[in-house]
Parts: structure tokens; C-alpha cells; sequence
């Protein structure tokens, strides 16, 4: 929506209005749709507005799990995710979520209350009281600030959107004293009506920097003399268009996608090498490359280095478009770093390569020997189990449309972010990046399924979903007929087999399961113990359209998988 550089204040109205109400009207204005929230004593003021809008509220079960619901829906939908918590205790419960988003460059807005203005900071132990709120929580978020007054709320919503809208997003804290809340607002500007944007002047909406032109026509002229280019595409790519296809083409460029950037190019496309930069032959492309241009990448540990054995090298030249100028510097320092909106300087690269071929330039690095040597290759590191975890991947999203898959940190996540191939972006995200946090899976199932309305599988494993298992019921509140595939290895099982391997004790990792299909009764979800593929295919041609949640527990060494993986093949 676009915003106005002025915005007249209205007259002086007789009917109350609080700065909690006028403050769900400007988030409104903004286009929120959801609030994920759980009312307490210090938040109740801030719901008095809410049926005078659009907004719908979500009601999750732990602060936590709001957190991770509002990362899931902007994931899956583009749309800004807003969660109401409370002081204190809620704020500190959903810290964990802030810094997974955080991490994952994923916009959220948090807004809570805080104490009463003379209370704030005093130590004198009024209820939910921390010493310092704001600054604790400044730790997780791009910004966090106090609206102290009612007049100073549409400033601090408007620098919240503008930081989603023209910088690297993540989440914002805003917080408003109790006092605040409840304070008359009446005399504060309010959105304008349609009537009164149409009939105003407007101006742009907050963007992203733009290219400098300089800087695209020397890649382009590096180019020239490249022998074998490589193209690193990020997260930050998800909503570019074809150009991000048809610049890999233009280059002729073996061709990455990080994990949150999977389904930018299609499957099997001749010049994808999918999300392999952390196996050796992945590795030996990038390592061999002369040129090297990441976009939107932060070249990160957990899409680079998911071994964690520091064998990731860049030696060519290396160009980098980031909206971030502090990332473009690290961990890698670029030769050429280009501040700008990843779609804007891959529209400009296509156009200058366009000109370039069509002007008798010849841009032909044998990208096609190279990517399929490389397929080759990883082919002999792929073992039966990887494959079995990304043969079950590959049949529910050839046999489910437009499903989306949000995963935990588990292991068929891990074989899936190295192995799976997304149809689209935005199918494929989990908490194995960036922060690594356990529990993410479910919530964030749920907030994605909000959000998109399209079918919805959550991958989580038996231990991590002892984390936040409580949501299951929201999701059954809700009536969204979410997938919960249930990966069940008796505890934690990568830790079990990083312990194992590291001749260490093996304490703490074999803790005692639930018995998931009473559990799953207890929550108002159905229950299936998946156990051979046509079994699973029968479910998920009427689980996917009911009214309930499902959990689809499998074991790890059930013999079907191995099975499968026999007929799955790489890059499809």
C-alpha cells in the first residue's frame, strides 16, 4: 500500500479512542491481516480495537510458538507477520523466535506492552517487571523502541514498515507502557480513508537501493574474460522473477540456490546444481571458479558449510549484490559489492548481457560438461538413506499441489536441503539455517498455512516437537488439515550419531518418547503410522482436504524408504 509523506490530522473527535485502538487501525493501513497473539493482563487493551478491522487473530499456546507462526506465515505468503505479546514473560519466550528470524533475514513485528511509564525500570517488583526490556530485546531485532506518548505511535509503525520495505528485514520491536495503551488518542493523526488518498498527494513507497550502473557494466565486462563463472543465488532472490533464470542462462554459469532460495530455478534445470555447496563436488565447482557473483547471499555457515569442516573457498574474483552494506563484506570480501535490490541489478545484469550478445559477444563457458561432471559426482556421495529421506519428499510434492514443506532441524530436513528440488520458492523452508532452533516446524506449519492456504507439511522429528507440540491443538482449533510428518528416531538422533562418532557418552540423547496416536486424539488430530508408500499415498489423497490436523509418524528404519530411494533420481 502506498504511503503518504503527510498525513493531515483529523478533527478533534468526541468518541473515546484509545492509542491501543488507533494503533490496530495503522497496522491496518499497513496491511496487516494477522495477529498472532495471547491476551494477558498487560495486552487486553490493545484487543478493544480489533473487530473494528479486518485483522484476524490467531490464538497460539505459547509465545514461542507466535513468534514462529508469524515466521512461518511471511515465509509462505510475503505478508507481514504481527504478534501482541505481553511484558516480561512473553517477551522473553518469544526472544528465540525473533533471533531465528532474525537470522533469516524474516520480517516480523512484535509489539508488547512494558510497565507503566513511572514504572518502567524502577526494580520496585511490579508484575512481569525486567530491568531493562527494550534493551534485552534489542539483542533479537533490527530495532526496538518505546512509543512514550500517543502522538509518537504513526512515526514508529511508519520507521517499522520502512525497515521491511528498504533495508534487509527482520523483526521489530515495539513496545508501549501500559498507561500508553489505555491513553486518549484522539488528538493523534489517523490513516487516511481511501477517500483521502485518492485525493492526495502521494509519494513512493520505501525500496530498496538501486544498482549503480558502474558497477553492473564492469561485471559484465569481467565476464568477458571469465573461463568458468559460477552464480551463487540467496534468500534474499525469493521473490525475483524469470531474470533470475534467464541471467544463469545469459552467463552460462554453473548454478547454487541456498536453502531459502530453493525452487528459483525449476527442477532439472540443465544448469542447477541445487543446494550442494557444502558436498565436496559442489564445493570443487565454486573452488575452481574464476568469477564468482552471489546475490542476495550472505554465504553463510549453515548453507556453505552444513559439515562445519571450514572446507568452503572462494578463490575467483568475487562480486556481490546485497541490500545489506555490512554484508556485503562478510564472511567473504567482495571485489565488487553492489548495494542494491536483488531484482533491479539482476534486471539490469540481463539487459547488459542482452545488449552484449546481441552485438556478436559470445558468453559459452561449457557450463553444461561442468554442471553434469559435478551431478556425477555427487552422485557417488549420495547414500541409501539420503536418498530414501529425499525419495518421500519427492512423492508428496509430485502427488500434493502446490504443497509446502517447513521443517524442524531433523534429519530428512537435512537430506532435503541438500537433495530436494522445490517446484516454486517460498515451498521449502526450516530452522536447520541461520539460528538452528528446535521446535520451529509445527508453529511455523501453522502460520504458513494461515498465511497461504495452500496444503502445508510439517517436518519435525519426535524430539523437537516435544518443544512446542502444545500448538498441535491451535492447529486443530483452526480446522487446517496440516501434515505432520513425524520423523521418529528415539530421541535425538543426530546428536546420538555426532556423539557416537565422536566416541563421546551417550547422556541425555535417548530420552523416552510419547506415544503419539493417544497424544495426537488428546490435541484433536488424526493419526497414521505411515509404513509403506502406497499406504501414503492413499492418505494423502484425502488427509490434505479434511478439517483436522494429521501427524504421520514414521520410523527411520522402516525398510519402504530404502526402498524408494532405489527409484528416486538426483535433481528432479
Amino acid at each position: 500500500m502506498t504511503q503518504l509523506t503527510q498525513t493531515s490530522l483529523s478533527s478533534f473527535d468526541t468518541q473515546p479512542l484509545t492509542c491501543g485502538e488507533l494503533l490496530v487501525q495503522w497496522l491496518e493501513y499497513y496491511g496487516v491481516e494477522t495477529v498472532f497473539g495471547i491476551p494477558g493482563v498487560h495486552t487486553v487493551e490493545l484487543y478493544r480495537g480489533l473487530p473494528n478491522t479486518n485483522i484476524r487473530h490467531v490464538t497460539p499456546r505459547h509465545e514461542q510458538g507466535a513468534g514462529f507462526m508469524a515466521d512461518g506465515y511471511y515465509r509462505a505468503s510475503g505478508k507481514i507477520g504481527v504478534c501482541f505479546i505481553i511484558t516480561g514473560p512473553g517477551m522473553t519466550n518469544i526472544m528465540t523466535a525473533m533471533a531465528q528470524a532474525l537470522a533469516d533475514s524474516i520480517p516480523m513485528l512484535v509489539i508488547s506492552s512494558v510497565n507503566k511509564v513511572k514504572d518502567t525500570g524502577s526494580g520496585e517488583g511490579h508484575l512481569h517487571e525486567l530491568h531493562d526490556q527494550q534493551g534485552m530485546v534489542s539483542n533479537v531485532a533490527l530495532t526496538s523502541k518505546t512509543i512514550w506518548q500517543p502522538e509518537s505511535l504513526p512515526k514508529v509503525i511508519a520507521e517499522a514498515f520502512a525497515l521491511f520495505n528498504g533495508a534487509r528485514p527482520g523483526p521489530v520491536h515495539i513496545q508501549l507502557p501500559i498507561d500508553v495503551i489505555t491513553a486518549d488518542a484522539r488528538h493523534v493523526a489517523k490513516p487516511p480513508s481511501l477517500k483521502d488518498m485518492a485525493n492526495s498527494l502521494t509519494s513512493p513507497q520505501v525500496m530498496r537501493p538501486l544498482p549503480n550502473p558502474a558497477q553492473l557494466d564492469l561485471i559484465v565486462e569481467l565476464l568477458k574474460t571469465a573461463k568458468n563463472p559460477v552464480l551463487l543465488y540467496g534468500g534474499g532472490c525469493v521473490d525475483v522473477d524469470h531474470d533470475a533464470q534467464r541471467l544463469a542462462e545469459l552467463i552460462d554459469a554453473p548454478t547454487f540456490l541456498t536453502i531459502n532460495a530453493k525452487g528459483l530455478l525449476p527442477p532439472a534445470h540443465p544448469l542447477s546444481l541445487g543446494s550442494n555447496q557444502s558436498l565436496d563436488a559442489g564445493r570443487a565447482v565454486i573452488t575452481e571458479a574464476d568469477w564468482v557473483l552471489g546475490i542476495g547471499t550472505e554465504l553463510g555457515e549453515t548453507d556453505y558449510d552444513v559439515f562445519f569442516n571450514g572446507g568452503f573457498k572462494i578463490n575467483g574474483t568475487l562480486m556481490r549484490i546485497d541490500c545489506d552494506a555490512e554484508q556485503l563484506q562478510r564472511p567473504f570480501r567482495a571485489d565488487i559489492a553492489v548495494l542494491s535490490d536483488a531484482q533491479t541489478a539482476i534486471s539490469g545484469l540481463c539487459s547488459r548481457l542482452e545488449n552484449q550478445i546481441s552485438n556478436g559477444q559470445v558468453f559459452d563457458h561449457q557450463a553444461l560438461s561442468r554442471v553434469n561432471e559435478a551431478k556425477q559426482a555427487l552422485l557417488q556421495e549420495t547414500t541409501p538413506d539420503f536418498a530414501g529421506q529425499n525419495a518421500l519428499l519427492k512423492l508428496i510434492r509430485d502427488e500434493v499441489e502446490g504443497v509446502i514443506f517447513v521443517g524442524d532441524s531433523t534429519q530428512p530436513v537435512y537430506s532435503g536441503n541438500l537433495g530436494f528440488e522445490a517446484l516454486a520458492t517460498r515451498k521449502w523452508f526450516n530452522s536447520s539455517t541461520g539460528f538452528g532452533t528446535l521446535g520451529y516446524g509445527l508453529p511455523a506449519a501453522i502460520g504458513a498455512m494461515i498465511g497461504s492456504n495452500l496444503p502445508v507439511v510439517s517436518l519435525i522429528g519426535d524430539g523437537g516437537i516435544q518443544f512446542t507440540i502444545a500448538e498441535l491443538i491451535c492447529a486443530a482449533e483452526l480446522e487446517l488439515p496440516l501434515i505432520v510428518l513425524l520423523w521418529n528416531n528415539q530421541g535425538y538422533g543426530e546428536i546420538r550419531r555426532y556423539m557416537e562418532e565422536g566416541g563421546l557418552p551417550l547422556i541425555g540423547v535417548n530420552i523416552k518418547t510419547p506415544n503419539f496416536e493417544p497424544l495426537a486424539a488428546g490435541f484433536g488430530a488424526g493419526y497414521r503410522r505411515i509404513t509403506d508408500k502406497q499406504q501414503l499415498l492413499a492418505a494423502l489423497k484425502t488427509d490434505t482436504i479434511g478439517k483436522q490436523p494429521i501427524i504421520y509418524e514414521i520410523d527411520e528404519a522402516d525398510e519402504f524408504l530404502k526402498e524408494m530411494g532405489e527409484t528416486v533420481t538426483y535433481f528432479s
